[in-house]
């Protein structure tokens, strides 16, 4: 039997990666820089990743992580992540993996293993540890389906399943166990993030978030911004501006993504994206429509050979 090993994985994911992160893979990003690049922002989701080359300094809520080849970390809620690649050049791209963890999935492996329940930090949010070789092998599985779209259907599921049984095997387990249950604040204030996520253009309802994570008000403030380091306006915030940038690319006006997002006042609207980003939100889209020409042509070439 042929073991994998960490180059047959780094050469699955350097096939795969794309600038700009996008795969037909439900929950997967597989992803290159051939350059140092300026501090990013985003909102990480319940999710597991891998770095197979280079170097990303990384900020998930308060916590730092120095993130580097062979590196995995894996995010137990929905938090907000500042991050900078702090070493790549054009031959030698730094490359990684991201993928989401569903936890529906979590509980019912959990509900599977009787008695499974590895013990964390009800606070801890995101932790990072070398790559258990046992995820080599269902890791470039999934990568080779991008090869064999037909088979992503069926097949996909079936393996983010496998990776996430491994997973709860290694030292992420104890961490990765906190999405199958209720009673720790970081899975209570994971509640209240997926919601301000998946309604980023409602008005916010504290009393209401509250109550989800069933807490009281002055109690729901104080876990939300140890769990997120942010208020909860101020997590909506960082949502509507990275859902807006996620369609600039493709919009027909500035205008347009804004109030798509949830934004009243267009003015408000630049300043708050200038401010996280360093750009405006004209100048950021010409450069997103620059890195998606790139991947156009990175897949043009690979077809013409």
């Amino acid at each position: 039997m042929v073991t994998a090993t960490f180059a047959d994985l780094l050469q699955a994911i350097e096939r795969h990666a794309r600038y700009d992160y996008v795969t037909p893979i439900d929950g997967l990003k597989v992803g290159r820089t051939d350059q140092p690049s300026e501090v990013g922002h985003s909102i990480y989701q319940p999710s597991f990743g891998v770095v197979a080359r280079g170097v990303k300094e990384l900020m998930v809520a308060e916590v730092a992580f120095h993130y580097a080849a062979g590196d995995s970390l894996v995010c137990a809620a929905d938090v907000p992540v500042t991050s900078q690649v702090t070493m790549a050049s054009p031959s030698a791209c730094y490359l990684a993996i991201h993928l989401e963890i569903d936890p529906a999935v979590v509980a019912d492996l959990l509900r599977e293993r009787a008695g499974m329940r590895p013990k964390a930090d009800a606070t801890f949010v995101a932790c990072k540890h070398a790559l258990d070789p046992e995820l080599y092998d269902p890791l470039i599985r999934l990568l080779a389906l991008l090869d064999k779209p037909r088979d992503i259907a069926v097949m996909a599921p079936l393996i983010r399943r496998e990776i996430t049984w491994k997973l709860l095997q290694t030292e992420h387990g104890p961490l990765l166990s906190q999405l199958a249950f209720a009673t720790g604040h970081a899975a209570r204030i994971g509640r209240a993030t997926a919601w301000i996520r998946e309604h980023y253009m409602h008005m916010l309802n504290i009393s209401a978030l509250a109550d989800m994570a069933s807490m009281s008000v002055p109690s729901f403030h104080r876990h939300f911004k140890a769990v997120t380091s942010m208020s909860p306006l101020q997590f909506q915030k960082r949502v509507r501006l990275q859902e807006a940038r996620r369609g600039l690319s493709s919009a027909d006006s500035i205008s347009s993504v804004a109030y798509g997002v949830g934004y009243e006042s267009i003015s408000q609207f630049n300043r708050d994206y200038r401010r996280l980003f360093k750009l405006t939100p004209s100048d950021d889209a010409a450069t997103l429509r620059a890195t998606f020409s790139r991947d156009l042509g990175t897949d043009l070439e690979t077809v013409l050979a």
